[in-house]
């Protein structure tokens, strides 16, 4: 135990300066800070990759450059960090601004420059160390809400400029932050290993609360091994936010068998999350529960384990069993919560062998004789999974669908996936001319698909009621596509629709320069756009969090005004579906 703590303190002191850490970094406002997320925090498919200044509810503070060096780069996207600059820093960091509302002067003309030049709206340029220096102090953009946030704020990271590790922003600003309260713990879920451990005589996993005094009065009982889980979050003076839980370690008789400790991470290490987490339990509930055990698939550097059994307890005597677990923050705000697991003798439940069991430490396929293909290549699982196909028919696949039954099961990394078209699309006649409605034409319930359409088809993903795409291309009566998680329903569909534009507000565009449409797709998602004003192409701002399409006429080659002009937008989506709308605006 002494030799896990000494080599994470070596850990620590290799990556912050043991003193003056706070002297390295310069808050990035003049009024008190606030945060409203943290570093590592859970999100879905990643962990929060900085810290979240609040920005007192308003966009346009400006924003004051940390310290001394260059403006490295500046990206521009129409969800993600929105607009984006990264500050490559004398001292060895990296910063990275998220969701500003504007760049200084010099760096916007400079990103107009570029999109009118390759014609794009989402840019990502990196500059050399002489093109913007900046000094500590400087106002280098202002703060807003652009890309995929939901509220004026401040995405701030600081990255080793070497590695480009992200690591926890907190250690430079833990005296610009007050805060005293504790992490809490909420509720812990007690998972018996299939057919080696059982919990209240049970081979079904058992949640329980905390409750006064921070312990669980519940009786609880297991035997043989199980894992515990925990759901937990941190709180900040002067706040009503929650966060992320810096350090967490369990402790079972007085003896640490886990530990975290959100110092810093890999943007590789990112879908690790959904192992350490219990991803079904997130993905049907919305419930983050933090394992304190480790898959053998999973190796995230925050955690760690004693011993050989990766943080898995062994209730193998009839006595009980003393579970701590201890939270802290970066503040050093400790708090400890206890409960008991008793022994009790039981038989274990006995488990079939079964051949749908898909080996961690192997590749792995899947097939089905009426048009299935799934490999899973060596080191997407974290551990050993059973994963069961079955077999349906629905009016609108264009192929049999395929349920992958059972809980959800994380991936890391893509995998592909093939799925028969039926019938073969190559043996399909072709549509008669003229026809306005192609689905129509096509006898049901296993419709043909004239090889002229075979662009339209994509791999349809249906869980919990909501269906998505995956995308794919056809090739020889098959549509292939990749996938990150085995779960739902599989199989192929066609989109035929195009995009909607919608104008918004119509009547004001000529008095305000600001040309705003609404855009819609159903099913394959919107993939390419392009604007031209009297044939000339002009840039066209897009927010994907409200699908919203923005001309700024002033920003246009127009060159005379209170002309009438021809407005022309052209949207694409995920299959090739394109709307094209045109309008006379006067400027």
């Amino acid at each position: 135990m002494r030799t896990y703590f000494l080599s994470l303190a070596f850990v620590l002191l290799s990556i912050f300066p043991a003193t003056g850490q706070e002297s390295l970094f310069r808050p990035p406002f003049d009024f008190p800070l606030f945060l409203s997320g943290n570093f590592a925090e859970l999100r879905s498919n990643h962990f929060h990759g900085g810290v979240d200044f609040k920005t007192q509810g308003v966009e346009g503070k400006p924003l004051l450059c940390p310290a001394d060096g260059h403006i490295s780069r500046i990206s521009v996207s129409p969800g993600g960090y929105g607009n984006a600059l990264y500050i490559t820093h004398d001292n060895g960091y990296t910063t990275v601004h998220g969701h500003l509302q504007r760049f200084l002067p010099e760096v916007a003309a400079l990103v107009r420059e570029h999109q009118y030049k390759y014609q794009t709206f989402p840019l990502d340029t990196t500059l050399a160390p002489d093109r913007f220096p900046v000094k500590q102090g400087e106002v280098v953009a202002w703060a807003g809400n652009s890309g995929y946030s939901f509220g004026p704020h401040l995405h701030m990271e600081v990255r080793l400029t070497e590695t480009n590790e992200p690591v926890n922003p907190l250690v430079f600003y833990k005296d610009k932050l007050k805060d005293t309260r504790p992490p809490r713990a909420h509720r812990i879920k007690i998972y018996p290993m299939k057919g080696q451990g059982i919990v209240n005589e049970s081979e079904a996993p058992h949640i329980s609360a905390f409750g006064k005094g921070n312990h669980i009065a519940q009786p609880l009982t297991a035997w043989g091994k199980v894992g515990i889980a925990l759901s937990a979050n941190d709180y900040m003076d002067g706040t009503h936010n929650t966060y992320g839980v810096y350090s967490i370690r369990l402790l079972v008789d007085g003896e640490e068998v886990f530990a975290s400790c959100t110092d810093r991470f890999s943007f590789d290490e990112n879908l690790l999350i959904n192992s350490w987490t219990d991803y079904a339990e997130y993905r049907t509930r919305s419930r983050w529960y933090m394992k304190s055990f480790v898959a053998p698939g999973n190796p995230l550097r925050m955690l760690h384990t004693q011993g050989e059994g990766r943080g898995i307890v062994t209730i193998s005597e009839e006595r009980p069993y003393h579970f701590e677990y201890i939270l802290s923050d970066l503040h050093g705000n400790t708090s400890r919560y206890t409960f008991e697991i008793t022994g009790k003798s039981h038989p274990l439940f006995e488990t079939t062998p079964s051949s749908s069991i898909l080996k961690w430490d192997k590749e792995n396929t899947i097939s089905h004789p009426l048009g299935l293909k799934l490999t899973i290549p060596h080191g997407r699982l974290y551990e050993d999974a059973d994963l069961r196909v079955s077999v349906s028919s629905d009016a609108e696949a264009y192929s049999s669908v395929y349920s992958l039954e059972g809980e959800a099961i994380p991936l890391y990394g893509y995998s592909p996936i093939a799925i028969k078209v039926w019938p073969d699309c190559a043996q399909s006649p072709s549509p008669s001319s003229g026809s306005d409605n192609l689905l129509s034409a096509w006898h049901r319930p296993w419709p043909t698909i004239p090889p002229a359409y075979a662009s339209k088809l994509y791999i349809a993903h249906r869980q919990n009621g909501h269906t998505s795409s995956l995308g794919g291309r056809y090739e020889a009566g098959w549509m292939k596509a990749q996938l990150r998680e085995l779960s739902g329903h599989y199989f192929v569909a066609i989109d035929t629709i195009s995009p909607l534009l919608t104008p918004l507000m119509p009547e004001k565009w000529s008095k305000t320069g600001i040309i705003c449409l609404k855009v819609t797709d159903a099913q394959t998602g919107i993939t390419h756009y392009r604007a031209t004003l009297d044939g000339r192409w002009t840039l066209m701002e897009y927010s994907s969090k409200n699908r919203q399409f923005t001309i700024r006429l002033a920003h246009s080659p127009l060159k005379k005004k209170g002309l009438l002009h021809d407005l022309t937008i052209h949207v694409t989506d995920g299959v090739g579906n394109t709307t094209t709308f045109r309008r006379k605006v006067r400027y």
